[in-house]
């Protein structure tokens, strides 16, 4: 069965045996909840409405995860738990990577350490999957502390991409154009987390001040065409996450969530995880759910999960 007949029949299971990339997954909360149940015994459960601030997404953090993975072998099992899901939902690229605190924190400032634990999971559970190892970065942290974390990732050729995630709010963009010029300079692909909470001009600004190739969320766009228009006239990819959007309250519903507005606008645009432990939102559930919903039709869903594959 292909990908459109398996979303006409409402077929789960088909979905999730047709490829598909997952390009906006956060490890630590991207695993597999049964894997994770059957070497902890915890059983982490979704949140199951629209939260209403992220305190309570903090709320949740601590009751389910608590400190049990704030570990060496936690964090190893987080990654496994991340492969695990992603073979079972038929995700071929996967793009997941470290915070760059988490360097010291978990693997002895060892880059090497860091970068071996993600392939050896990767080729014990899941080498037919494209790993895509990415640099993550919190938009709290003061630069000089990430500029010298950073240095420890600068010229190791394992990462494809760099991240910046956190409160839109936190400190100016333009704090961070000397770490993406130097991240350009290294090759890596550039992203960020914006438009999720804040403008269209936010998204504009941050891919003119970054020189981004990608945005994570950027949702906000949608309400100007005139961002728009920018996202498509300079091939600007949004690595969309509906789920997640819903309930952290970004969005009313998925029916009238605003991917739909900008793919037939002709921006770049994927469908991905965000946190499947909190939002249950595997790839496979979120092309299903907007065909559900009726927010996409069957052959825009494949053209999307297609694009998603491309090489770029």
């Amino acid at each position: 069965m292909d990908f459109i007949d398996a979303l006409k029949q409402n077929d789960l299971e088909a979905v999730r045996r047709c490829p598909k990339s997952d390009l906006h997954n956060h490890f630590v909360l991207g695993g597999s909840r049964q894997y994770l149940l059957q070497h902890t015994g915890k059983d982490i459960q979704p949140i199951k409405k629209p939260l209403h601030s992220m305190d309570e997404m903090h709320a949740w953090n601590h009751q389910n995860m608590g400190d049990t993975f704030e570990s060496a072998e936690g964090r190893r099992m987080l990654i496994r738990a991340a492969f695990v899901q992603a073979k079972e939902d038929g995700v071929t690229i996967l793009e997941i990577g470290e915070d760059v605190w988490g360097l010291g924190e978990f693997f002895h400032g060892n880059i090497e350490e860091l970068v071996d634990a993600f392939e050896t999971a990767h080729l014990e559970i899941a080498p037919e999957i494209e790993l895509r190892l990415q640099i993550g970065m919190s938009r709290h942290c003061d630069i000089a502390y990430l500029e010298d974390c950073l240095s420890h990732f600068w010229g190791c050729k394992a990462f494809y991409s760099i991240d910046l995630y956190g409160d839109e709010l936190a400190q100016p963009i333009e704090n961070f154009r000397s770490i993406y010029r130097r991240a350009k300079a290294e090759g890596f692909r550039l992203k960020a987390h914006v438009g999720e909470w804040g403008t269209a001009y936010d998204v504009r600004r941050a891919v003119e001040c970054l020189e981004l190739d990608e945005v994570q969320h950027g949702i906000a766009a949608a309400e100007d065409p005139s961002v728009i228009r920018f996202l498509v006239d300079n091939h600007i990819r949004l690595n969309i996450t509906p789920s997640s959007n819903y309930l952290l309250g970004r969005v009313e519903d998925l029916k009238t969530h605003p991917i739909a507005r900008l793919y037939r606008s002709g921006v770049d645009v994927t469908i991905n995880s965000d946190d499947v432990l909190i939002f249950d939102s595997d790839v496979s559930k979120e092309y299903l759910r907007l065909y559900q919903c009726g927010c996409l039709d069957a052959q825009e869903l494949d053209d999307i999960r297609l694009n998603g594959l491309k090489s770029i």
